[in-house]
């Protein structure tokens, strides 16, 4: 659903444009009903149709609550959804601690993952993508996907 890398703004009230290529499928999918939450590997959210992020709650909330592992995930992603609806000039408001947690302030960048778009800082994002493609062992490829052809 989500492809391309997409050069955004935040302006000073937290709010971003979805990208009209966007706007139109999330529209149309979800009716504008978002989650935006963290991601708990790296310094950026994750921005979810209101369905496919039902489908995640429901899996992170069946893992076990006595693994600590588990729970970790489970406070943080659940505890940082936000339920957000694009408005009628196509923007979102992110939240406070959803901007602060991803260091967003102005410069963004939007990049599609297929049933989810994930929100990066420009700087990180440019500074995390250079370090994954110099740093061959951070290229490590799972067995999962040693067999697909590209």
């Amino acid at each position: 659903m989500f492809r391309g890398v997409n050069n955004i703004n935040l302006d000073s009230k937290g709010r971003l444009a979805i990208p009209t290529r966007y706007r139109e499928q999330i529209l149309a999918h979800c009716g504008g009903d978002l989650v935006v939450t963290i991601d708990t590997d790296e310094k950026c959210l994750l921005i979810y149709p209101q369905p496919e992020w039902n489908d995640i709650q429901r899996k992170v909330e069946a893992l076990p609550s006595f693994n600590v592992a588990a729970r970790r995930v489970q406070r943080l992603l659940i505890g940082y959804a936000t339920d957000i609806q694009i408005d009628s000039s196509g923007r979102i408001l992110l939240t406070t601690p959803l901007r602060e947690y991803a260091g967003l302030e102005k410069s963004c960048v939007l990049l599609g993952q297929g049933s989810k778009l994930e929100l990066w800082d420009e700087e990180r994002w440019q500074s995390r993508r250079d370090d994954w493609l110099s740093d061959p062992s951070a290229l490590e490829i799972p067995d999962e996907l040693r067999s697909l052809s590209l």
